[in-house]
């Protein structure tokens, strides 16, 4: 895999890239895009940590695993191509950020959030196409819990944000109180109605940002 991701994330992941679970990881996930359709396309797989580097990150949004329809998932979790049709838990997402802060998103795309400090990462990276979880237990959440364990080790606070049973099962790994959490059931059709319209993630987010002195998300 083309793991030279930018500055500070290749410096605190070298040791991580190094080891033999992440090389058995690589070879499994280059044979799977020569032989099957898979998502992201191999380039974004990565850019979650392209666009949010190690020492900006200030939010993160945690997904299960990409999108598996064709043309949607590129690399950001939740996030979908300008032009693509929106997907059900983003159109939630963008439901409640009208409620939450009166602001009608349109854009699918949400890199503008990663490049303002928002980690958008799925836990595990790829999927192949119409099979959704089909690279769990490949060596995905190992890589992706010890970004969230060098995260938590960090000194600058970070926001956790962890919808859904999945997402919040990783609060195990964010010890630190400096940090803070916000959670609530995921923004699926199936849950959404049940715990997340209405918990305000996005005016929380923002309240944590500006008691611990930091610039707000423009969401």
């Amino acid at each position: 895999m083309n793991t030279v991701i930018n500055k500070n994330w290749d410096i605190v992941l070298k040791d991580e890239m190094n080891k033999e679970y992440f090389k058995n990881l690589g070879i499994f996930v280059k044979s799977e895009y020569k032989t099957k359709t898979v998502f992201p396309p191999y380039e974004n797989i990565f850019d979650a940590l392209r666009f949010t580097d190690y020492n900006d990150v200030k939010v993160v949004i945690l997904g299960q695993d990409p999108y598996h329809g064709l043309g949607e998932a590129h690399g950001l979790s939740f996030s979908v191509h300008k032009g693509v049709k929106m997907p059900p838990s983003l159109l939630n997402i963008f439901k409640e950020l009208k409620s939450d802060l009166g602001i009608t998103r349109t854009s699918t795309d949400l890199t503008d959030w990663a490049k303002q400090g928002v980690l958008l990462l799925n836990s595990i990276m790829t999927v192949v196409k119409d099979t959704p979880l089909s690279h769990k237990n490949k060596g995905w959440e190992t890589f992706t819990d010890n970004i969230i364990r060098y995260l938590n080790d960090r000194e600058k606070s970070v926001i956790f944000i962890l919808w859904g049973n999945f997402a919040r099962s990783k609060k195990a790994l964010i010890t630190n109180s400096r940090h803070k959490i916000i959670e609530s059931a995921h923004p699926s059709p199936l849950s959404a109605s049940r715990g997340f319209f209405g918990t305000k993630p996005f005016s929380k987010c923002n309240s944590y940002l500006k008691e611990l002195g930091m610039k707000e998300i423009e969401w």
